[in-house]
């Protein structure tokens, strides 16, 4: 598990870092200010996540069972639905998409609500 989340969290801060630097200069007059502000917020949460799974890596060994795999994952599957749904609706201005992000912020979450319950159960 240590491996995945590491590898997880370089694939997401490494393409959140690329994502971001896209937005500043090769759309910033391509897109609305509104849909670049909504890119931003795809790469912010997307950026803070992979360190939340780059954390996760370095507790998994640490916390017992598995929450911290559940943390990790939900995390990793935040990312995809919350920060992909917002990246493909700022390019394509597709309203409907929109319907996605809410389940990435849910998986988000349930993220941070396992860590916390992991935490909780530590003697």
């Amino acid at each position: 598990m240590l491996r995945g989340f590491l590898m997880l969290a370089a694939f997401f801060g490494f393409t959140g870092v690329g994502l971001g630097a896209f937005a500043a200069h090769g759309l910033k007059n391509r897109l609305s200010a509104e849909y670049l502000a909504i890119f931003h917020t795809g790469v912010t949460y997307q950026l803070v996540h992979a360190l939340a799974l780059l954390g996760i890596a370095a507790l998994a060994t640490q916390i017992p069972g598995r929450l911290a795999t559940w943390a990790g994952a939900s995390f990793a599957i935040g990312i995809l639905l919350f920060s992909g749904s917002l990246y493909v609706l700022a390019l394509t201005g597709i309203s409907k998409l929109g319907i996605i992000t809410p389940f990435g912020g849910l998986a988000f979450l349930v993220g941070w609500f396992c860590l916390g319950l992991a935490a909780w159960r530590l003697s």
